[in-house]
């Protein structure tokens, strides 16, 4: 293999790491430390020339393909034993177009990255809850965040993709374009190829009103019996979620508080600034409180707000349910599991789809959850890997206790390696389709590592 790789070496302009080479335990690392595996090489990209090599390096030596964005991947399909990681942490460029409120993001751009960007505009586009996570692989999987209400789904907002497919060949997928695999791009996951940039509709939405709230967990009833009402009301503006955590040591917290579980809400405002206190009103009140940190801020700042809690080197492992209502059996469920988080860095949110999300049509994309009103993240993270056994018991346990409220199937960015067996449920009435445009552009499954949709037959 030594041959193949310089030959790698010569036809790329980026790094290309194996385990001679200085700094290949940094380039193996990923964000979930309970993933410790070792590629033959890691090929850091500068440009999409590169990307088309590696494909064609991995596909040609018959070698596993990992492709690595924002590196968040719970399950670690952003790394491999033995074969090929396409890493785009490298590129990272922006650009960003005021006239058209439009955004050229590279495949390797955090939220991070794309929103200090687009803040200097007074602009912004649905992104994620961490500021960590790559823009890629939440993109793919359908786009959750705090602006969805108002703005849509991330990928709702995607005007078009530069795509390296599994031979090699760059397309560029659009409603104009290539349009079977635009369609696929937005839910399907990473199945279809290596997006090696993103181009993104903007809107206007510069300072907002935002905060967290903390409630008594006796009180966790009434927070999610109001949630479960206002959502379905609120102006979309409004975007918000409940959550239970385990409150951290901060100075606004008062320290007989901290390091206990409480309920709590997040809540973001990006309609004019000065209603923001009225916007925010119902939640402060919906109980008691015993702690709270709301203020006008720029937008980037709520969308990092959370990522000290979860920084790189944890033990993770998630569950994820979509359900169209909040039951009492579902809320009995999260009272019952929810006090139970075994860390402060672990958490539940229970994110709302409605709004602007639901006014795409069902099929016009791949992300099959427009029916759905609530998705549920169980994510477990945890700082020793001592308490694995009982922190991946919690998870479970929560989650089987949803699955009597929930759909069939959840929000494939949320999932873990053990999740890849009910992957036609996660896809539903889209999943016919999605294997046959995946034996279009992906005939032998080269693209395996994700929540793998296989080439129909």
């Amino acid at each position: 293999m030594e041959q193949p790789i310089e030959r790698l070496r010569e036809r790329v302009r980026g790094r290309v790491i194996t385990a001679e080479d200085a700094g290949y335990d940094e380039a193996r690392r990923v964000y979930n430390a309970m993933i410790d595996r070792r590629p033959l090489v890691v090929v850091r990209c500068a440009d999409a020339g590169d990307a088309m090599a590696t494909v064609e390096f991995a596909r040609e030596n018959d070698l596993v393909l990992s492709v690595r964005g924002g590196s968040h991947s719970v399950p670690g399909y952003g790394t491999n034993d033995g074969g090929v990681v396409l890493d785009l942490s490298s590129m990272r460029g922006v650009r960003v177009d005021p006239r058209t409120r439009t955004a050229r993001a590279e495949g390797g751009c955090t939220w991070a990255d794309f929103n200090h960007a687009t803040y200097a505009f007074g602009l912004a586009t649905t992104g994620g809850i961490i500021s960590t996570t790559g823009i890629g692989g939440l993109t793919l999987g359908g786009g959750i965040g705090y602006l969805s209400r108002r703005c849509g789904l991330t990928i709702d907002n995607l005007i078009s993709a530069d795509v390296v497919t599994a031979d090699g060949r760059f397309l560029v997928a659009s409603e104009k374009e290539n349009e079977d695999l635009f369609w696929a791009l937005r839910g399907g996951g990473g199945n279809f190829g290596v997006v090696t940039s993103f181009e993104y509709r903007l809107h206007p939405v510069e300072n907002i009103f935002a905060g967290i709230i903390f409630y008594p967990l006796d009180r966790a009833r009434d927070v999610l019996e109001f949630y479960r009402d206002h959502i379905q009301e609120a102006p979309e503006e409004l975007g918000c979620y409940p959550a239970f955590q385990i409150t951290p040591p901060l100075p606004f917290i008062p320290e007989p508080e901290q390091g206990s579980p409480h309920c709590a809400m997040v809540a973001c405002w990006s309609g004019p600034i000065e209603e923001g206190e009225r916007a925010l009103r119902p939640i402060r009140t919906a109980a008691p409180t015993v702690a709270e940190f709301v203020a006008p801020m720029p937008y980037p700042m709520i969308n990092s707000a959370l990522d000290a809690l979860v920084p790189p080197g944890l033990q993770h492992y998630w569950k994820t349910a979509f359900a169209t209502e909040l039951t009492d059996g579902a809320i009995a469920a999260h009272l019952q599991h929810g006090p139970g988080l075994p860390a402060v860095n672990s958490t539940v949110h229970i994110y709302p789809i409605n709004g602007a999300c639901h006014r795409v049509p069902a099929g016009a994309t791949a992300f099959t959850g427009r029916d759905m009103t609530f998705v549920t993240v169980i994510a477990g993270m945890w700082p020793d890997p001592s308490a694995n056994e009982a922190s991946i018991a919690w998870v479970r346990d929560y989650f089987q206790a949803l699955r009597p409220h929930s759909a069939a199937g959840g929000y494939v960015n949320f999932m873990s390696e053990d999740d890849r067996a009910h992957v036609r449920d996660d896809y539903r009435d889209a999943y016919a389709r999605l294997a046959l445009i995946k034996k279009t552009y992906d005939p032998g499954n080269l693209f395996r590592l994700n929540q793998n949709i296989e080439p129909a037959g």
